[in-house]
Formats: structure tokens, sequence, C-alpha cells
């Protein structure tokens, strides 16, 4: 029988749970009694209480049943000389209960020793019940038990159980005792990274604060700490470090990436902000010119929303070369560069314009508009194409613009050209898209 049929309490193989027998636990059987035998006493007659006497007379008033197979007492302690032999039985002309106790003699002398005498079980009605019934010897090949068969449902919830012991004691090899006992999770209080954190509200909380901070004039002194007030936490300094002098005005702000804490309750927000100093002189204030300014705003969450939890810092502006990954448009394409050098100085005369003529050059379901007139085509300074499949392709323009006055504003532009096929048979690459 192998092992995991053993430890499943599963039958051998090729039987069934319905051929399985089980035997039957043997009760706890009452210990068995004598009754007194108050003639045969070695040390003389005994004379008995009247309730003794009582039980005995009964007991004795009828014939002895006949041997029922009833367990076999020990043998009495040594008789003296004089007593009954062996297997003989006294005369009984009348009840012992009745005779006097001085007519109770030894009978005749015998051996040393007594048979074993049977012994009659006590029953819970007292001595007057009636013997029980014989029991049949038993064959050579019968066990001394007897067995019974055992219920489906119990052979069902034994092998449940056990399933389910081993299932357990499978898993908590396989994920481990201590996980179980000490699971390993993170307090309720953190959040990774931006989860859950409003960045939005942060963002417009930060570039409302920072304007406010980047805004004083000393001819208004309370105008400053009342704007910062709307986004400061409560409880600090609404002057947050201006001594109420000078001037200077923050006209735009535009707010960046937002770092929260690992707590998730604090962050702090990079805002760019373009500010225009006054200078005072003996006739007044005089403007200087516009700068950028770059702060960092920390911000902390409540219960309610989110507020500055203190001033903001400059950080420095630094310019950062391109990366080296930067994407290839491809290779260039002289001879489809000159072949489209005057169409494309044509769609930006257009796309300066109007809508009506960009329309006009440009690709059959192409939707772009026009700059309305605001600047005018200088120049197209450099045009190139680059090599790629025979239906489209990207191109790169560099153009002057003319604007108010003398101004001058030069741009570059990407943009995808599209091969189309006029009725006569007639081939052209025009703009399909710009950007």
């Amino acid at each position: 029988m192998s092992w995991w049929r053993t430890l499943l309490n599963l039958p051998p193989k090729g039987e069934h749970w319905a051929d399985q027998r089980r035997t039957k636990k043997a009760g706890r059987q009452r210990p068995q009694d004598t009754a007194p035998e108050w003639w045969s006493h070695p040390d003389g007659p005994v004379s008995p209480t009247p309730r003794q006497a009582q039980g005995v007379a009964a007991q004795y008033s009828a014939p002895p049943p006949p041997n029922s197979g009833g367990v076999m007492a020990p043998p009495r302690r040594p008789q003296q000389p004089g007593t009954q032999q062996p297997g003989t039985q006294p005369p009984r002309t009348q009840p012992p209960a009745a005779q006097p106790p001085a007519a109770r003699t030894p009978q005749a002398q015998g051996p040393a020793t007594r048979p074993p005498e049977r012994l009659r079980q006590r029953s819970p009605h007292g001595v007057h019940a009636p013997p029980g019934p014989v029991r049949q010897p038993l064959e050579s090949s019968q066990p001394p038990w007897s067995t019974e068969p055992e219920s489906s449902f119990s052979t069902w919830a034994r092998r449940f159980f056990r399933g389910l012991v081993v299932a357990v004691l499978l898993l908590a090899a396989v994920s481990g005792v201590r996980s179980w006992i000490r699971p390993n999770t993170p307090p309720s209080t953190v959040v990774s990274g931006q989860s859950g954190f409003p960045a939005d509200e942060a963002r417009a909380v930060a570039t409302r604060y920072a304007v406010s901070y980047l805004n004083w004039d000393e001819a208004y002194p309370d105008a400053r700490p009342a704007s910062i007030s709307l986004d400061l936490a409560a409880g600090l300094d609404a002057r947050a470090g201006w001594n109420g002098r000078g001037k200077q005005t923050a006209n735009a702000a535009y707010p960046g990436e937002v770092k929260v804490d690992q707590s998730g309750v604090t962050a702090v927000v990079d805002v760019r902000v373009q500010v225009r100093a006054f200078t005072k002189n003996s006739r007044g204030w005089v403007p200087g010119a516009y700068a950028w300014q770059r702060v960092a705003v920390p911000v902390a969450r409540t219960s309610s929303r989110i507020v500055a939890s203190g001033p903001p810092s400059f950080v420095p502006d630094e310019r950062a070369a391109l990366p080296d990954n930067m994407p290839e448009v491809g290779a260039p394409d002289d001879d489809l560069t000159a072949a489209t050098l005057k169409d494309a100085e044509a769609f930006f005369s257009a796309y300066a314009e109007s809508d009506a003529k960009v329309q006009a050059v440009t690709a059959p379901g192409a939707a772009i508009s026009s700059l309305n007139g605001v600047v005018k085509l200088d120049k197209l300074k450099d045009w190139q194409v680059y090599t790629g499949n025979d239906d489209e392709r990207r191109a790169t323009a560099s153009v002057t613009w003319d604007g108010v006055g003398d101004t001058t504003l030069d741009q570059t532009y990407s943009l995808t050209l599209r091969r189309t096929v006029a009725a006569d048979g007639a081939q052209r690459w025009q703009v399909a898209a710009v950007g």
C-alpha cells in the first residue's frame, strides 16, 4: 500500500470504502461481584445481617442456574481440615438464611484448595434480576470481537478533514508561516509616487501663490499680505519675508513638475514667473526689463484643500544640451528637395495670409489653418526633404517672417509631404500636415 494512501486513510488499491470494517470498541464493564458465602467462612460461621440474610435466602431459594460461561473467580485461600471436598454440594434441606447461625457447620473434610466458583454480575435491579443469556462458544477461526459497518458520512468526513490538513500544510510550506504571523503591509499613510496626490490642484495653488509672492508695492503695503493669505496655511506670517519697500510686478506664471514626498502629504511645485522690476527716481518709478524667475513652492495636503506650507525658494534656470538619442528624420533627398523648392515657397506665402490660399496649395483632404496676416513671408532660408517611401516624405523648413515695423523672426517648421497625381497624369508633392 502506497504512503499517500496511508496518509489520506484510503483503502488499498482495488478496494472500496464499503469493504472496510472497524472493530467495535469494548464498552466499560461494571465490576462483577459475588454474594457472600456465609456458610464456608474459614474461621467459622458468620451471622448475616437481616438484609443480607434476606438477599441470600432469595438467591438460593431456587435451584442454581446452569453454567452460563461466566467469569471464573480466583481460587480461595486454603481450607481448614474437615471442609467440603471439591466438586461436592452440601445438602440443602432448607435455605441458608432460614437456618440458625449455629446450624451452619463446616462440611466434610477435603483438600487444602477449593475450586473456583462462578461469579454473577451485579445487575442494576439487584440480586433478584434474572441471569443473562448464555453465550455460545467461539469457533477456532472466529476473532474475539465483533464488526459493524461504518457509515458513509463518517468516512467522507474523515477523508475531507485529512485532505484539508494536508492542503493547509502545503500552503504553509509555499507561502511561508512568517507571512501569516507578521505580514509585510506598508502603513496606510504611505503613498507611492504621485498616486492619490492632487497634482492639478497643487499646480493651481502654487502658481497663484508664486505670483502673489513676487508682487509688491510700497505704496500699498497691505495688498501683498492679503493676496498671499489666500493660499498660505493658517498661522504662518503673511508678509513672507518682505520688508515693505520697493515695487515689482509679476505678469505671467507657468507651473511645471510636482515632486511628491514619500509620505504623500507634502510636495514641491516648480513654477516659472515673468516679473518686471521698477526703479525709483526723483520723478517716480521707472520700469525695467521683463525677466523670468524660477521658484520652488512647497505645498501640503490637508483634509479640505492644498495650501502653501512656506515661502518659495529661487531655483536657477540652466540650459541643457539635446540628448544623444534624438530621433533622426532620415537621409536627405537632394533631387526631391530641389524639385519641391518653389512649391514650398508658395505654401508658406499662402500660410501667412489666409485659409483660402492655403487650401489651394495643400494636398487633397489636408486641414491646415493659416496665420491670418499676423506676419508675412520674408524668405525661405532653408528647405530639406528626406528619403522615405514613394507616397509620403518628411521635410524641414527655416522661414524668416516680417513682423511689425522692421522686426523679423526666424522659425523652423517640420512638415509632411504627400504625392498627388493630377488628371493629366502629372505628379506633385504637396504639404499634407504642419508639425
